[in-house]
């Protein structure tokens, strides 16, 4: 594993295509993961794509990376569209193109073979992240058990993430001091992709879970990251934020423990928040600007009003 001063890089050795380049080709290997990608899902999954990639061309005689031409990625496109769907390719190629653009402006390499390279075609009108019925959401709520430290977190983060339409990424980023008083109502901060700070007003019932879990764990140091792991030993919280992986092991269990057959994971409370909101009367502009999502056409793919519609009219066909 390679580490920058203070930029902890993914875990990533160099593969031996790059490995047996010339040095100043490991460093702008190591360049791009450390200085061209700021948001650490993305350098991860970069950085996965770019090793499985540079690998596999090693397995299949490839020496050097001025060797790699477009048939490679293209093969490499085709086999991976035989197991992931075509929005794990795209976002795999994507990868590896940036790469080589990168290195190409390094004058690491002379090409980009991934330049003319295509991806699967692909178009969405709705999502797939699975959703849950308003009454099953209030379900997995109240089955919660809020009488340890552990139940109070969880609640206030599902809570958070269908109330505030907030992803994952930005509720688990989020601090103590992100949670302030504004005109004699509670507020939250939320840093989303890209770099972009999201204010909004707190709904009251997240209000309540928040300030239950703020006062009863007694986080009090603003810039102390707001939803932690819980330390056994102690039965209290420790100082470490949690992470996703830990977060989608939470929601599942506690989907289980409610009996929800549905398979969701973090984003569904996202879909689950703002479906519930346009069903209830609210505008789609309106829910745009509480996603922070920069168009509509995004936050269409979160409206699943139109999974109704289409139960109802199957069940026309009676025989």
């Amino acid at each position: 594993m390679f580490m920058l001063p203070s930029i902890p890089l993914p875990s990533l050795s160099l593969p031996p295509i790059v490995a047996e380049a010339p040095p100043h080709v490991h460093m702008r290997f190591l360049e791009f993961f450390a200085a061209n990608i700021r948001n650490a899902n993305t350098r991860r999954a970069y950085a996965k794509a770019a090793r499985d990639f540079l690998t596999w061309c090693s397995g299949h005689g490839v020496r050097r990376l001025d060797e790699i031409a477009p048939i490679h990625v293209a093969a490499w496109v085709e086999m991976l569209g035989q197991s992931l769907a075509a929005p794990s390719v795209k976002q795999r190629l994507a990868a590896i193109r940036h790469l080589f653009d990168w290195l190409v402006t390094g004058q690491a390499i002379a090409t980009n073979p991934a330049a003319s390279v295509r991806g699967p075609a692909h178009s969405a009108r709705a999502g797939r992240t699975p959703v849950l019925e308003a009454a099953e959401a209030r379900a997995l709520l109240d089955a919660i058990d809020i009488s340890t430290l552990a139940g109070l977190r969880d609640r206030a983060l599902i809570g958070l993430m269908i109330y505030s339409f907030a992803r994952v990424g930005a509720a688990l980023a989020m601090r103590r001091e992100d949670v302030f008083v504004q005109g004699r109502r509670l507020w939250l901060r939320l840093h989303e992709k890209g770099g972009k700070r999201h204010e909004m007003p707190c709904h009251h019932i997240l209000e309540e879970y928040l300030l239950s879990y703020i006062e009863a764990c007694d986080i009090s140091e603003g810039r102390a990251p707001l939803f932690r792991t819980v330390d056994r030993g102690r039965r209290a919280l420790s100082d470490r934020a949690l992470r996703q992986a830990e977060a989608h092991a939470m929601v599942r269990r506690r989907a289980r423990a409610a009996g929800i057959e549905t398979q969701i994971g973090n984003h569904s409370f996202r879909a689950t928040g703002i479906t519930t909101y346009l069903k209830n009367g609210g505008t789609l502009e309106n829910a745009a600007a509480m996603a922070n999502h920069s168009s509509t056409r995004t936050t269409q793919l979160y409206d699943r009003r139109r999974d109704d519609i289409s139960l109802a009219e199957v069940e026309r066909v009676r025989i």
